[in-house]
C-alpha cells in the first residue's frame, strides 16, 4: 500500500541521499532544497510529504499554494492554485506505477479543498518522461518558461478536467 505522510527533520539523511541519485539530478536540476532548515518550517502554505510502500519510503512530493508561498517562484498568479513538485527517491522503483498513484492521492488532497481550482507543474523541458507521465494524468500544457536557470515547461490540471481518484491507498 502507498500511503503519504508529513516529511520530518527524521527523513534529513534519506532525501539528501536521494537528491545525489542522478536520476533525480536529471529530471529536478541541483536546487538546495535547505532540508536542514526546511523540513523543520511548517508554514502554512506548504506541505512535505514522504510517499511509503508498505512503510518503507520511496519518494517524495511538496504541494504549495504558489499565490502565498515566500519565494515567490511562480511569479504573480491567481488564488486557490497548487503547484506539486513530486519525484521517486530510487531509480530502480520507476516504471512500476507508484508515480501515478501518489500522483493521485496527492492530487486527491490538492482538490480536497472545495476551493482548489487547478494544480500546477513545472518539470525541466528535456524531461520528456515527466512530460508524458502528467499528460495521462490530464494536465495539459501552457507554456514554456524558464524558472531561475532551469528551461521548464509548466503543465495545468484544472479542477473540471480532473478524474478524481477515491482510492486513498494503493
Amino acid at each position: 500500500m502507498i500511503n503519504l505522510r508529513i516529511a520530518t527533520i527524521a527523513d534529513l539523511k534519506l532525501l539528501q541521499y536521494w537528491d545525489k541519485q542522478p536520476h533525480i539530478i536529471a529530471s529536478l536540476g541541483d536546487d538546495d532544497w535547505g532540508w536542514e532548515v526546511e523540513l523543520d518550517r511548517t508554514p502554512d502554505w506548504r506541505e512535505q510529504l514522504i510517499a511509503e510502500l508498505n512503510d518503507r519510503p520511496i519518494g517524495f512530493i511538496q504541494i504549495i499554494d504558489p499565490a502565498k508561498e515566500d519565494s515567490h517562484y511562480w511569479g504573480k498568479v491567481a488564488e486557490n492554485l497548487r503547484a506539486i513538485d513530486i519525484w521517486i527517491g530510487k531509480e530502480s522503483n520507476l516504471g512500476k506505477g507508484y508515480g501515478t498513484k501518489m500522483m493521485q492521492l496527492t492530487l486527491n488532497r490538492c482538490f480536497a479543498n472545495r476551493l482548489v481550482t487547478a494544480v500546477l507543474v513545472d518539470p525541466l523541458s528535456s524531461n520528456t518522461r515527466a512530460h508524458r507521465f502528467y499528460k495521462r494524468l490530464g494536465f495539459k500544457f501552457v507554456e514554456q518558461r524558464r524558472f531561475g536557470n532551469d528551461d521548464c515547461f509548466v503543465y495545468c490540471l484544472k479542477r473540471e478536467d480532473w478524474q478524481g481518484e477515491t482510492v486513498t491507498k494503493f
